[in-house]
């Protein structure tokens, strides 16, 4: 997934960018190569448009419209894709600040009028909201389970940089946009640095609107002379939960990949040895949450309260983003 860093630098486009003036790029292509169309006056190599993952897709059209209109300010979804934040698919649209007159819509691209004075940053020049400002502007309107996921990617890189933990309800009090307070507030309680992937941070949410009780986050233990660390315990009843992804060994590194199902399964063996209990689940997981919902009963929890069904019908879909494709069935922004 694309990794929030201390970085200067913003990403890249992942593929190769050609406008109707680049003659001498498009000569680089073999002759005949066909193209796609990446928005209005850039198109990029097919072949290696259609291997990309959704949400590098969406990098590259962030890139091509800096190619065509330079000098804009990227906001929300792409400034966080510049930033290298987590993304959850593919975003339907570019997002720009307007400087001046109204929001508008036009080829891929919303332009947004600004309301008060935006935290801005330049990066390898390009201008976009500033990492606090994108992450409290995305908690505004992304699905709750996303939003918390990028406010935790953002606590988490502060905590790395040793800096102090950023206030989410400041920030979004500081403009005179009200949009999304609530949820920025419900965003705010349950925000932490300790979740180390969007998976974990969705899962987190999704056991909570389930009716299970609060987990500890990265809890070690040492069996057998072994340091084990697990992403969630329920020490109520010694209860280990594990959200995989895909992003934990070189999956084309046939022996890597080997050898990790092996430490793994010798990993869990042990650990089922001296707890209660184990459940593993994946992305696809918590977000259809039934399965979640049968891994924990299966290793020994039963909820404390009620389900919250209005928050896990926002897991059902993404309306920011464009319908996943059959082909992509990784968590969003995994590598």
């Amino acid at each position: 997934m694309p990794v929030l860093t201390a970085s200067t630098t913003i990403r890249q486009s992942p593929v190769l960018l050609i406008t109707a003036r680049d003659r001498a790029l498009r000569e680089v292509l073999p002759k005949g190569a066909p193209v796609v169309r990446v928005c209005r006056g850039v198109v990029a190599p097919k072949r290696e448009w259609e291997a990309l993952r959704p949400w590098e897709r969406y990098l590259a059209r962030v890139h091509a419209v800096a190619l065509t209109h330079p000098g804009v300010v990227f906001t929300l979804e792409s400034a966080a894709a510049l930033l290298g934040m987590p993304l959850f698919g593919e975003p339907r649209h570019v997002h720009v600040l307007a400087v001046t007159g109204k929001s508008r819509q036009f080829d891929g691209v919303v332009v947004h009028s600004s309301k008060g004075q935006p935290d801005l940053i330049e990066l390898d020049g390009h201008v976009l909201t500033s990492v606090a400002q994108t992450t409290v502007d995305l908690c505004r309107v992304l699905p709750p389970a996303f939003a918390l996921a990028t406010a935790d990617v953002l606590l988490r890189a502060a905590a790395a940089a040793g800096e102090a933990t950023i206030d989410l309800r400041k920030h979004a009090r500081a403009t005179a946009n009200r949009r999304g307070l609530r949820q920025v507030d419900w965003v705010a309680a349950r925000a932490s640095a300790a979740a180390e992937s969007p998976g974990e941070s969705v899962s987190r949410a999704v056991i909570e609107w389930l009716g299970y009780e609060e987990p500890e986050p990265q809890e070690v233990f040492h069996f057998e002379d072994v340091e084990d660390r697990v992403d969630f315990f329920f020490r109520r009843v010694r209860v280990a939960g594990e959200s995989d992804g895909y992003g934990k060994y070189d999956a084309d590194d046939a022996e890597a990949s080997k050898q990790h199902f092996v430490d793994e399964k010798r990993r869990e063996d042990r650990l089922r040895r001296h707890l209660g209990g184990f459940a593993r689940w994946d992305w696809a997981d918590a977000m259809r949450f039934e399965p979640l919902d049968r891994a924990l009963r299966s290793a020994g929890l039963s909820p404390l309260y009620p389900r919250h069904a209005a928050m896990l019908a926002t897991l059902k879909s993404n309306p920011r983003s464009l319908p996943p494709v059959a082909s992509s069935r990784r968590p969003p922004g995994e590598r």
